[in-house]
């Protein structure tokens, strides 16, 4: 799919995300990368055989009000 010099990592390459991104709808909240990945804000993916990668956001830290 790429036609990069060099070329960008494949859909199921770790580092998947350094592709160059091909369309963007940030009003919508995703980017069609050039090696077909489907890519959110909230960092969750589709690979394109239809592969669902879940977000990977930070674990929310609980707090408390001092009494």
């Amino acid at each position: 799919m790429c036609q990069h010099k060099p070329t960008c990592p494949s859909a199921e390459a770790t580092d998947r995300e350094a592709a160059v991104m091909v369309t963007a709808y940030p009003e919508q909240g995703w980017s069609l990368l050039c090696n077909g990945v489907l890519l959110f804000e909230d960092t969750g993916e589709i690979l394109p055989g239809g592969e669902i990668i879940v977000p990977r956001r930070p674990a929310a830290v609980a707090t408390s009000a001092a009494a």
